[in-house]
């Protein structure tokens, strides 16, 4: 059986955010949006990590886990416009002390889907201010924290959020509306501008770089019937926008999608550090004009029989192979990659890790292949509140007794930490990647 050996000092570890983990976060637009009874859970405690995150980082030191990534609540911060809460600021500030005194590597994401009341009170993103408001939050948490923070994220899934909350309505202010989407976009471009000029000028004399990204969603798309030009051509245009478009505007300062918009953001090129990826599966895309804001729309995975082998419980395909061509493809860039999230919530713990085990074997092959790639953060570290799906999915290495806060470490998480210590996989020939 052949063994691929991963770099010195790779970051192997697992992700979380705030919302998800944390508990009563009573500012956010979303805690808001739950009490109103727009979701079917409310996430309420949730894993209570505000209070034992000391205790959650053993765990994943006990895992073998060398960087964690996890998030900053900006409706702890401001709760309301221009009132800060020092000891919140304070919290944060421990939380990465208390990383680092565990020699993990923090992975600090800034936006993670939240946003203050008083922030979606007063338009939000489509509010051309809402740049200036994210700003002003990022430089306190610079200043707080840079100097021990070396990967920042500034924006989790941007696409994936202005999708949900502005064109399928399912999260806060549930907009369903292609201009205000468009807006969205425009303003999380320039947002994560302003927040990487804002993190490497806060950079003090002596203290590491700081490398600096978003982490981005990037399925592959396909068209859902291969013989027909309009699922081909809409697949091909959902994918630039959801996939190049924004990657584009960082990295030239302008982006386009021809026939719909066009941005010419010159302060976004360049502003990419590195890229966090986050990859769960394959979409298939048919031509749908009657489906709303977005003339594509996914079609149904039972349509691809011979294609679609396995799901999760969710319904989401697995395809490991798609995960080596998105990291390849992603490589083009020329820029390293960090894997932000990759994870399952597979209800049977077995299939769990076979899931995990193919996909970093698929990661490991498009490394063979030349691509950079500094570490792998599984999602999630705990099972967790999964938005409009509330506490129903569980993509834990550690399952969660919601109950009783009971931590039980699953066996996936185990033989993940196998890998973790180890720093190499098999490439075993047999598996199906």
């Amino acid at each position: 059986m052949r063994e691929f050996v991963f770099p010195d000092g790779f970051l192997w570890g697992a992700s979380t955010s705030a919302h998800q983990v944390e508990g009563h976060n009573v500012h956010s637009d979303w805690w808001a949006w739950e009490q109103a009874g727009r979701v079917k859970d409310r996430s309420g405690a949730a894993c209570d990590h505000y209070q034992r995150f000391e205790d959650d980082f053993d765990l994943a030191v006990s895992l073998g886990h060398r960087a964690h990534r996890c998030s900053i609540e900006w409706a702890r911060l401001e709760p309301a416009e221009g009132q800060w809460d020092d000891g919140a600021l304070r919290h944060y500030a421990d939380v990465v002390r208390a990383l680092r005194r565990r020699r993990l590597e923090p992975v600090i994401t800034l936006h993670h889907f939240t946003n203050p009341q008083w922030f979606l009170a007063r338009g939000g993103w489509t509010n051309p201010k809402s740049i200036d408001w994210f700003l002003r939050y990022v430089q306190r948490v610079a200043l707080a924290v840079g100097d021990s923070v070396r990967y920042w994220v500034t924006i989790n899934e941007p696409l994936v959020y202005t999708r949900l909350h502005y064109v399928q309505g399912l999260g806060p202010p549930g907009a369903r509306d292609f201009g205000q989407a468009l807006r969205v976009i425009e303003h999380l471009i320039r947002g994560h501008a302003a927040a990487y000029r804002a993190l490497h000028a806060a950079r003090r004399p002596g203290s590491p770089r700081p490398r600096v990204s978003i982490a981005h969603h990037l399925p592959e798309f396909r068209p859902c019937r291969r013989w027909s030009l309009r699922d081909r051509w809409i697949s091909r245009v959902t994918d630039h926008i959801y996939n190049l478009a924004f990657l584009q505007a960082l990295t030239e300062g302008r982006a386009a999608v021809p026939g719909v918009v066009t941005w010419r953001i010159p302060e976004a090129r360049a502003t990419l550090d590195y890229l966090g990826v986050n990859f769960y599966g394959r979409q298939f895309i048919r031509w749908a004009p009657d489906a709303g804001a977005w003339p594509g729309s996914s079609c149904d995975l039972g349509h691809h029989p011979r294609e679609v082998t396995e799901r999760t419980s969710l319904g989401w395909d697995v395809h490991p192979a798609s995960f080596t061509y998105v990291l390849c493809r992603m490589a083009q860039m020329g820029l390293p990659l960090l894997v932000t999230e990759n994870g399952t919530c597979m209800e049977d713990d077995e299939h769990r890790w076979r899931y995990l085990l193919r996909h970093i074997q698929a990661m490991a092959r498009a490394m063979q292949r030349g691509v950079e790639v500094l570490g792998y953060c599984c999602w999630s570290l705990l099972d967790n509140f999964e938005w409009a799906d509330g506490f129903g999915p569980r993509f834990g290495l550690v399952e969660v007794d919601y109950a009783t806060q009971r931590r039980t470490v699953r066996d996936s998480g185990r033989q993940y930490a196998n890998i973790c210590t180890s720093n190499r996989i098999p490439l075993d020939t047999s598996w199906n990647v």
